[in-house]
């Protein structure tokens, strides 16, 4: 069986063999879809206040 992971950012499904796993120092494992999710991760936003996400769309009653 295929693992299929969620981006830790936006909430999409990161089929195998694409996207970029971090570990952080602390052993916690985040995916990343794309650089775009990456690099949103790297400056600090939080994924609730960005619009193109599963959890900003969420808080913004769009889903």
């Amino acid at each position: 069986m295929v693992d299929t992971h969620t981006c830790s950012f936006c909430g999409e499904t990161v089929e195998p063999g694409t996207g970029k796993m971090f570990v952080r120092k602390d052993g916690a494992i985040f995916y990343f879809c794309s650089t775009k999710c990456q690099n949103n991760y790297r400056l600090g936003r939080v994924p609730r206040l960005v619009a193109w996400t599963k959890a900003g769309r969420k808080a913004k009653g769009k889903e």
